[in-house]
């Protein structure tokens, strides 16, 4: 199979045995491939490389779901073709147009990235996330209280986002953590509640984010 054109890849695999098959499977086809083998950093990457299509490994995600969301508002309008193991129907749906189920041979990922480079057209951007008051603009991840435009960092832009995302859906602090700062960050649960309390400063009065005592927190829808 031959792809005219090639196009930017970005490959988003933990294993980088499995990143370097998957790389050379995709430039012997003419891609230009880039490879991140940490999930946490996987929204970074494609914002900063822009690719044309990503290739995203969730068969290792406790939020697949989650995850995808947040590389692909990242690599919008790209499209991303998702690499999965067997998922539950409902959590698939959530997961694009685009999908790969392990194992897999090089002609099926092929096949899947020509497809989506094919599908990906231009796209609008997402609407703002809304909560109250507040206002999360996604693709230029830009955070507005009122008339108020309000710096956050990136973990908190990124902790703020995901409860944006599930109003009225209680999270434990290990959910959030690999939510924010992804699977395996090494980072204590102490870490959620001290950016919480960042975030509700910033937010000021009227900021949805709810502590469920002995549980986690929560966003007020």
């Amino acid at each position: 199979m031959s792809i005219d054109g090639g196009g930017a890849v970005l490959v988003i695999e933990h294993d980088p045995a499995v990143a370097e098959l998957e790389r050379r499977y995709l430039a012997r086809e003419g891609f230009d491939v880039e490879i991140e083998t940490d999930p946490a950093r996987a929204p970074a990457a494609a914002r900063r490389l822009r690719p044309d299509v990503v290739v995203l490994d969730l068969s290792t995600s406790a939020l697949p779901v989650d995850l995808y969301r947040r590389v692909a508002d990242a690599a919008r309008p790209a499209p991303v073709v998702a690499v999965t193991g067997p998922l539950d129907p409902m959590i698939a749906r959530g997961l694009g147009d685009h999908r790969v189920e392990r194992p897999f041979g090089p002609r099926v990922l092929v096949a899947a990235v020509a497809e989506a480079l094919r599908d990906g057209g231009p796209a609008q951007a997402p609407g703002p996330l809304r909560a109250g008051r507040i206002a999360l603009e996604t693709h230029d991840r830009a955070a507005v209280v009122g008339d108020r435009r309000v710096a956050l960092t990136v973990t908190e832009f990124d902790l703020l986002e995901f409860l944006m995302g599930n109003p009225g859906r209680v999270f434990t602090r290990e959910q959030l953590l690999d939510a924010a700062w992804g699977p395996g960050a090494g980072a204590g649960s102490r870490t959620v509640d001290v950016h919480v309390a960042q975030l509700r400063a910033k937010l000021g009065d009227g900021n949805p984010i709810r502590t469920v005592r002995g549980v986690g927190y929560v966003l007020d829808a």
